[in-house]
């Protein structure tokens, strides 16, 4: 078990959110604290949340925070913002009033990001949140894919300022010195891509960044830059891309395996590589890493994968307590003023 001080403010779980919550929201939750001593607090309907504890024999070891709503998947926005006893609404609202060290939701993002806007709002001068996510590169670190898909339709001066977050976060959490930041394009040529990526890049270059440049998808994983920046919209698509890339690998290379014969030295060979392979997709599952901090917020949110399971909602919590005992959000340090792209 982790040492944590038992003096340490919960992390708030929304028990309802995802795909299969709240059966496994509550399992992770309970995860994180007998395997991690992650102190936890459940938001949700309280008759249902206490039925998983009981089922886990977990009565009594976390606390539950009763909402009388529940987000729905498909809500991506206003619509969440007007359930004020949901248990998004009433899990931010804990981190607000400081009885909470920091959320975790896999609900739907949008409606995540809204509410986490609402209940808390956002640093000072920033625009709209990003979720920022450490992927593994073939140099051995890891790069910051910022927004990964909390703002999908951004202006050039958000982009900006997502720049600016995803370099303080390399620097406070990946603990790199001087992030070098690329802007996500369909080219590296200077001038390249959209009205959006054209306009962004012409305000990256005037802010004090390390600015490398535009990176073309195939760079996302190749250590190029230390921070990559997009529109949530492509984030999302490229996050999501990585990830069933390397699941498609891996069955792709088991049928392989299956079909060269158990017993020879070929198959041996093909048997230890798929081993290998399986460890090196293991560092890009989202139970890995567990989720996407919410940046440009005034308190901590980490948002899950609305599939996840257990283990993912665990390290969740991990990540968000971390996050938090570290003070993260508030050394992000102050961000100069972006004038608006001409």
């Amino acid at each position: 078990m982790r040492d944590v001080p038992t003096t340490s403010p919960p992390v708030v779980v929304d028990a309802m959110g995802g795909d299969h919550g709240p059966a496994e929201i509550v399992r992770g939750a309970v995860q994180a604290r007998r395997e991690h001593g992650v102190p936890v607090v459940l938001a949700g309907r309280a008759g249902v949340v206490r039925a998983e504890l009981a089922r886990l024999g977990a009565v009594g070891e976390i606390d539950v925070a009763h909402a009388d709503d529940v987000v729905p998947m498909t809500e991506r926005g206003a619509g969440a913002i007007r359930m004020a006893r949901s248990s998004l609404a009433v899990g931010l609202g804990l981190v607000r009033d400081g009885a909470g060290a920091a959320f975790v939701s896999a609900g739907s993002t949008g409606a995540v990001a809204a509410c986490a806007v609402d209940r808390l709002g956002t640093a000072p001068d920033i625009l709209r949140p990003a979720l920022a996510v450490a992927l593994p590169t073939t140099a051995g670190g890891a790069t910051v894919l910022i927004d990964a898909g909390a703002t999908v339709d951004p202006t050039p001066e958000m982009l900006a300022q997502f720049a600016l977050l995803g370099a303080s976060y390399a620097r406070l959490v990946l603990g790199v010195a001087d992030p070098r930041v690329g802007l996500l394009s369909i080219g590296a040529e200077p001038g390249k891509g959209n009205r959006l990526t054209r306009r962004a890049e012409t305000l990256l270059r005037d802010l004090p960044l390390c600015f490398h440049g535009p990176v073309e998808g195939g760079d996302v994983l190749t250590g190029v830059a230390d921070v990559i920046v997009t529109d949530g919209f492509t984030g999302n698509v490229v996050l999501k891309n990585v990830e069933g890339t390397v699941r498609a690998t891996l069955a792709l290379l088991a049928t392989e395996v299956g079909s060269s014969g158990a017993g020879t030295g070929a198959g041996t060979r093909d048997a230890a590589g798929a081993e290998a392979l399986r460890r090196v997709a293991g560092r890009y599952d989202p139970e890995t890493h567990g989720g996407a901090a919410l940046l440009g917020l005034t308190g901590t949110v980490v948002v899950a994968h609305g599939s996840s399971r257990a283990r993912t909602i665990a390290r969740a919590c991990v990540v968000a307590h971390d996050l938090a005992r570290g003070e993260v959000v508030g050394r992000l340090g102050d961000r100069p003023a972006v004038r608006p792209a001409r």
